[in-house]
């Protein structure tokens, strides 16, 4: 397999992980359907969402597969007063990933990152490796560390 330039980024910082591939449908490239294939629970897969907020800008969210982002509690934890979902059109342009493989590592820019607390029910989460079918399997706590994220519970 392939390394891609987020598990670069852990390997640089010595951060242990796996990387776990399952095969690609194009037409369903959900969390479900991640977890489904990689025999894990939902709420272990985290998606890597892409915000805006009213006085920072670009924010990025990490949430467990089966939930929504609490916009207004992102608001909050982020220092805003608003924040919306960016347009699908700008992910690759904001983000250097397609959308169904945006990963919190190794985006274009260091933007904010907020991990839901939930993943602390789990000694290992899931998160997009950049790259269609292929996720990083590693500890919350090495997540925050390699990303300088912020927890808080931003799911409903």
């Amino acid at each position: 397999m392939k390394k891609t330039n987020a598990a670069r980024i852990l390997d640089k910082i010595n951060l242990s992980y796996q990387l776990k591939e399952f095969t690609v449908d194009k037409n369903d490239m959900s969390a479900e359907n991640a977890a489904e294939q990689l025999g894990v629970p939902l709420s272990q897969v985290f998606k890597t969402l892409v915000t805006r907020g009213d006085k920072i800008g670009i924010i990025v969210a990490c949430i467990p597969g089966g939930s929504e982002l609490d916009l207004k509690s992102l608001a909050k934890l982020s220092g805003n007063k608003k924040v919306e979902m960016v347009p699908v059109k700008e992910l690759p342009k904001l983000t250097g990933y397609e959308k169904g493989a945006v990963s919190p590592l190794g985006m274009k820019k260091n933007y904010p990152v907020y991990l839901d607390d939930s993943a602390y029910n789990y000694s290992s989460i899931l998160v997009s490796a950049g790259m269609h079918g292929v996720q990083l399997s590693l500890a919350p706590q090495d997540l925050v560390k390699a990303l300088h994220a912020n927890t808080g519970e931003i799911t409903f």
